[in-house]
């Protein structure tokens, strides 16, 4: 009985190992390269065609035109800055000093030329109008003794040199009399109007231009004299754009040239202004050349030193162009939409190491595809399909943009002109799976 056992082991023994040995050696290896080369194949393509629904086109709002042919005008970008020229900007002074006892004015306020912005008072206004109150009297008298030496003269009575002294006298408080006339003229008070009892105590300070407040440096209470301004005043009716351009653009800027700029913080308007000279030397070290401009138009909103972006136009370029609408950007990359006969890229299932298996689920299923796309057929053909086009980028002016696209695309082609953005949203959230 223990013979028969162990030769029936033996023998369970020598068929498993047959087993084992009837698989190929390369089996394995073969199997990891079937996985690997699966693996492969699953790598998905950028999708470049999506397919919407005449619901979703609705929906959306697209839009079909043409590339067209444009007059788009070429352009030079630069910076600059807006500056008042110095005779537009004034300071209001006095040319006597004293203690500012009313302002007037603030920040911001316009004002005219003439305008009392602030009043000072010092004694000394009161003696310069007293010396020449009395100054009157006293060129009376020198006259009256003039006059008495002539006839002393003529009657031999009188000396020579008595006459010339009295003579002396009442020219130098004429003169006295003058130079206090124009000081007080230049105080603002009418020398005919001065006297004992119209003496003033405080000067006018008044606006030299008219314009804008822009700064004010003094205060109740404070000392200014001429070396002291007490407001900033600004006109900026007469603003300058001060453009920045390289040497390579120099050649292409003409006086006379009118040049469209914007506001750096306010993109949203556009201000125009006209050559009129062209600096003849670099700016520092920037290796740029100043272009002045006078500021035409609307000027409201600028500001004696706002930075500025200008956009100088060189010539009319006619080009293939699309409105700006229809371009979208992706991954720093600029594409247009055409409408195309072609599918969308078709997902395709793994392939499992039980081939006669796969194709016998697709043969159960073949029936079941073939009576859906009958049911479905007819709504699928109405779906407009739309190919993703690369462009470059040219000038840009009145809502369109120069396109090169970098594939030929035949005359004609219709091009989607808005709900562009909405179509490359769609074809970027699928990811390449068609639902």
């Amino acid at each position: 009985m223990r013979i028969f056992i162990q030769i029936f082991i033996t023998f369970m023994i020598l068929g498993i190992y047959a087993c084992g040995s009837n698989r190929s050696p390369d089996d394995g290896h073969a199997h990891g390269k079937e996985a690997e080369k699966g693996e492969e194949g699953h790598g998905e393509e950028p999708v470049t065609v999506a397919s919407l629904s005449p619901e979703q086109i609705k929906a959306v709002g697209i839009t079909f035109g043409t590339i067209e042919k444009k007059e788009l005008m070429a352009t030079i970008k630069a910076n600059g800055l807006l500056s008042v020229p110095n005779n537009n900007k004034a300071n209001a002074t006095t040319l006597y000093g004293g203690v500012v006892k009313t302002l007037n004015v603030q920040l911001g306020d316009i004002v005219r030329k003439g305008q009392v912005i602030a009043t000072i008072t010092n004694p000394q206004f009161v003696q310069l109008q007293e010396e020449y109150v009395s100054l009157g009297s006293k060129i009376t008298l020198a006259e009256q003794e003039m006059v008495r030496q002539q006839e002393l003269n003529e009657g031999n009575a009188g000396a020579r040199k008595n006459l010339q002294a009295a003579t002396a006298d009442f020219n130098s408080l004429h003169a006295r009399k003058a130079s206090l006339q124009q000081q007080i003229k230049l105080m603002g008070i009418n020398p005919n109007q001065v006297s004992l009892s119209t003496m003033r105590t405080s000067l006018a300070v008044t606006s030299p231009i008219n314009g804008t407040v822009s700064n004010v440096l003094a205060k109740i209470g404070s000392y200014v004299d001429v070396s002291t301004p007490v407001i900033e005043i600004v006109d900026n009716s007469l603003l300058h754009l001060d453009l920045q351009v390289f040497e390579k653009d120099l050649p292409l800027i003409k006086v006379g040239q009118v040049i469209n700029f914007q506001l750096t913080n306010n993109p949203d308007k556009t201000y125009a202004a006209k050559v009129f000279t062209i600096g003849s030397s670099f700016e520092n070290d920037s290796k740029t050349i100043a272009i002045h401009s006078t500021v035409i138009g609307s000027k409201v909103g600028l500001i004696d030193g706002m930075n500025i972006t200008g956009m100088i136009g060189i010539n009319n370029v006619t080009t293939p162009a699309a409105p700006d609408e229809a371009i979208v950007e992706a991954d720093g990359k600029y594409y247009i939409f055409i409408e195309t006969d072609k599918k969308p890229e078709e997902h395709e299932d793994e392939h499992d190491d039980h081939g006669h298996a796969h194709d016998e689920g697709e043969a159960k299923h073949a029936h079941k595809n073939e009576i859906e796309a009958g049911a479905h057929g007819e709504e699928q053909t109405k779906n407009l399909h739309f190919e993703k086009i690369e462009i470059q980028k040219g000038v840009s002016a009145m809502g369109y943009t120069a396109i090169t696209p970098v594939k030929e695309i035949p005359a004609g082609t219709k091009i989607v002109v808005k709900g562009a953005f909405f179509i490359n949203a769609k074809m970027s959230n699928t990811g390449g799976h068609e639902h």
